[in-house]
């Protein structure tokens, strides 16, 4: 019978990590949706860019970097702080993830659905 200890390992991937961010970040009042990421060659080296979050991981630290549109009429600071603690709960109690840092980026302010996603 196999040591239980050498069975404890899980992989989670990078996807699921950007589909739990985004999601978080969608989920709080005065979030309007997720912008682009801009970034040429970067871009295609980097994980969800295409869903305005970007994440990266080291040393079992996630750096994230959301890319956002706000709604009209709200306060981008407290938005924004909302944003990161709901995005680092979510991490942290759905997968055990620890947080290196959360950086949020108002790309723009949506103003009855005139804004375009970048």
């Amino acid at each position: 019978m196999p040591d239980i200890n050498s069975l404890d390992k899980t992989t989670i991937s990078p996807d699921v990590l950007v589909t739990i961010a985004r999601l978080s970040a969608l989920s709080v009042p005065g979030v309007s949706r997720m912008a682009g990421v801009k970034g040429g060659v970067n871009r295609l080296f980097k994980r969800g860019d295409h869903d305005g979050v970007r994440i990266e991981v080291e040393d079992n630290l996630a750096y994230v970097s959301l890319y956002l549109i706000l709604k009209k009429d709200v306060n981008l600071r407290e938005v924004s702080r909302n944003v990161q603690e709901q995005v680092a709960r979510a991490l942290q109690d759905m997968v055990g993830m620890e947080i290196g840092a959360i950086e949020v980026h108002v790309e723009n302010i949506d103003y009855d659905g005139e804004a375009q996603t970048t």
